[in-house]
């Protein structure tokens, strides 16, 4: 199982390297977009709510750099406060209804190291379905954009056949 499509080609148009940077997978499951940001040469930490996938992805990828732990986005660990060059959220934020979904925003935010990227994916929301159908809860544009918080701005918004998001944040 290799990494998402949408990160990988992002990662190649953008030629991003790695080395001397450190790299966050939000909800990283059984750990492929974590392994291929190590790859890349980032220090790499994948979290998870799921104490069984964060398991499963250390089992999976035996001698990995990745640094994988249980955490919760509506509760994470201080020390990772602006902390990260490069987080990767996707179909995360979206699993969770609203409210709790505006603080899971604000955590993912809250990741991004100054001068980092942001890179979130999402199902976009399309006229006729009930935004509160779900999950996944599809996301309008004023959801995506309100990941642009605490000094985030959005540098790129794509609108991809899925319905899908691929935006890139920096700040």
């Amino acid at each position: 199982m290799g990494p998402r499509a949408l990160l990988r080609e992002w990662a190649e148009r953008h030629d991003v390297r790695g080395e001397g940077r450190r790299a966050v997978v939000v909800g990283c499951g059984l750990g492929a977009d974590a392994e291929y940001l190590a790859r890349l040469g980032f220090e790499t930490t994948g979290f998870d709510v799921a104490a069984t996938a964060v398991r499963l992805a250390a089992e999976r990828h035996p001698g990995s750099t990745v640094d994988y732990r249980v955490a919760d986005l509506l509760d994470l660990p201080a020390a990772w406060r602006h902390a990260f060059d490069l987080v990767v959220e996707i179909f995360t934020v979206q699993a969770l209804p609203d409210p709790p979904r505006d603080r899971a925003i604000a955590g993912v935010a809250d990741l991004v190291a100054p001068g980092g990227t942001l890179l979130a994916v999402a199902f976009r929301h399309v006229a006729g379905v009930d935004p509160a159908a779900g999950p996944p809860f599809s996301l309008t544009r004023a959801s995506m954009e309100r990941l642009a918080a605490d000094g985030l701005e959005v540098v790129r918004a794509e609108e991809l056949d899925g319905p899908l998001w691929r935006v890139e944040y920096h700040r």
